[in-house]
Parts: structure tokens; sequence; C-alpha cells
């Protein structure tokens, strides 16, 4: 496993232990707003996570694929990944 897989397996990690302490925060009621901070913060985390992924994608399979003049697929997905990422 490369870096960038290691740091996104951490961050996936945090955001588990982050979601569970969201739904004990849910079970015991407490107050929206906090909820919903703590909610946002796994989204950061699972964004983080998903661009080392993507990071690591670019740095080696489609520089690859371009290298061998197969890039056109490689980068087709990228952009299908990214648009479904700013939406």
């Amino acid at each position: 496993m490369n870096d960038a897989r290691k740091r996104a397996v951490n961050l996936l990690k945090t955001s588990k232990g982050q979601i569970d302490g969201i739904i004990r925060m849910l079970e015991e009621d407490r107050y929206c707003v906090d909820i919903s901070k703590q909610i946002l913060a796994v989204l950061g985390l699972l964004k983080k996570a998903n661009l080392n992924i993507l990071d690591q994608h670019i740095k080696s399979c489609v520089k690859d694929a371009i290298l061998e003049g197969k890039g056109d697929e490689k980068i087709e997905e990228i952009i299908n990944v990214l648009d479904k990422y700013v939406k």
C-alpha cells in the first residue's frame, strides 16, 4: 500500500470514529448545531481521503496510460469523477 492509500485509510478510519460519535450524539439528543458541525467535519475528512486517492491515481495510472498512448479513457474517468465531485 502506498503513502496516499495509507493516508486515505487513516482519514477513513478517523471518519468512521467520528460517525460513531455523531450517532451517539443523536441518541443522546445533543444540540443540533453541534451534530451538524461534526457531520461537516466528517465530510471534510471524506473529501480529503477522496483527493488522496485521486491524486495517487492521476500520478500513477493516468500518467502511465498517457505515456502508453492510452490516456483518453483514463482522462474521461477523471472528468466523470470530478463532475460528481462538484455536484
